[in-house]
């Protein structure tokens, strides 16, 4: 094809880049597929190429969009938060970690702007959540594979969306897989204040079971009470005040709880053993305090307790994509009735990431740090 040189630049271009989309076309590729491989796009990401701490590694640089094949889509991330479990990735503390460099982020939310010739069940416009861990969400855009993706509804907030793959999935599991509880059975948390803590309080509302909620100490300790029972906490107490005799008359008009979650380990840990009903079970997904779960000899032994472990990866190993599909679209039901609510959110810049970063590892912070692109 040849461009006259009497035509203006603007013209040519036209006419050249309505040529290059016929020629796509007849190789089976569509116009939106042509326009998101060929148009320069500046993609801004956090990256990291070493473990460490993740003030002195992550670093944000600018990245090429990856060329876009038949069963790929472009998605624009509009928000991603700042997870433990992404703060332990980069440190190299974590089950799961990429290939360096990586780009930081697990969870977020995006808008699909192009798709590949091949993708059938995503459209332009729709809102996508990744299905899997360590494919990197904190950048602007990305090219993923239908497969690592899930439509979810606009309707919902871009707060709930960005926050709904990790924290309420991981909730919602523990809640149903390892006791049958029923109505007006208990459960009893530690680290109720974080993410997965403050999704319980909610799904187990829901469920209409009761939550014994505790949390550590703090100055403003009647502003978080009123807080988490404002999501519906029936309890909430301190670690001190779980260790206090008097806390068992408390608690008197409560059954005893069957199921125990544990976020933090070390003493804390221990105590919620010391309150479970005999042959009741303790799930532990998390280790906050950096200390070993110690179990009573005589608790395992005439209580018949459980110490189980949960790791939403593994549950997702073990389970196809549709099951992962068929629990996103529950918990987007409990958001469209009003009974799940995001967490707290404080919403950051990405080029203001060092203070995410550092407010997210703060002791006492009780809002989650949400990256906006």
């Amino acid at each position: 094809m040849s461009v006259s040189g009497g035509m203006t630049g603007a013209r040519a271009r036209a006419i050249l880049h309505a040529y290059l989309v016929e020629t796509w076309r007849r190789r089976g590729r569509t116009a939106s597929s042509y326009s998101a491989s060929t148009e320069p796009s500046k993609v801004r990401a956090l990256i990291y190429g070493s473990h460490g701490d993740p003030a002195k590694v992550i670093q944000l640089k600018n990245l090429e969009l990856t060329a876009l094949e038949g069963s790929d889509v472009h998605v624009k991330m509009l928000a991603a938060p700042v997870n433990p479990a992404d703060i332990n990735m980069i440190q190299g503390n974590y089950g799961l970690l990429p290939k360096l460099p990586a780009v930081g982020g697990n969870e977020g939310v995006g808008q699909v702007v192009a798709v590949g010739s091949s993708v059938s069940g995503l459209k332009p416009g729709d809102w996508v959540i990744l299905a899997n861990a360590g494919l990197g969400t904190w950048r602007t855009e990305a090219v993923f594979r239908e497969e690592t993706l899930i439509r979810v509804p606009k309707d919902i907030s871009l707060q709930s969306a960005a926050t709904l793959s990790v924290n309420p999935c991981t909730a919602y599991r523990m809640l149903v897989d390892f006791e049958q509880l029923q109505p007006g059975d208990c459960v009893i948390q530690n680290g109720s204040n974080s993410g997965v803590g403050q999704a319980v309080i909610q799904i187990a509302s829901a469920l209409r079971l009761k939550t014994i909620n505790v949390v550590r100490d703090r100055p403003d300790i009647q502003k978080l009470t009123d807080r988490l029972k404002d999501l519906g906490a029936d309890y909430v107490l301190t670690e001190e005040q779980l260790r206090l005799p008097e806390t068992k008359t408390i608690l008197k008009d409560l059954p005893p709880p069957r199921l125990a979650l544990n976020c933090v380990s070390g003493k804390s840990s221990t105590e919620l053993l010391r309150h479970l009903a005999p042959g009741g079970t303790m799930v532990t997904y998390g280790g906050m305090a950096k200390q070993p779960v110690t179990a009573s000899v005589s608790l395992l032994i005439f209580k018949d307790l459980k110490l189980r472990g949960f790791w939403l990866s593994q549950w997702k190993k073990n389970h196809s994509t549709d099951e992962f599909k068929e629990l996103i679209l529950t918990l987007c039901d409990l958001i469209h009735q009003g009974q799940l609510r995001a967490p707290t959110c404080s919403e950051v810049p990405l080029q203001d990431y060092q203070r995410a970063l550092e407010a997210s590892i703060r002791p006492f912070v009780s809002s989650k740090q949400i990256l906006t692109m």
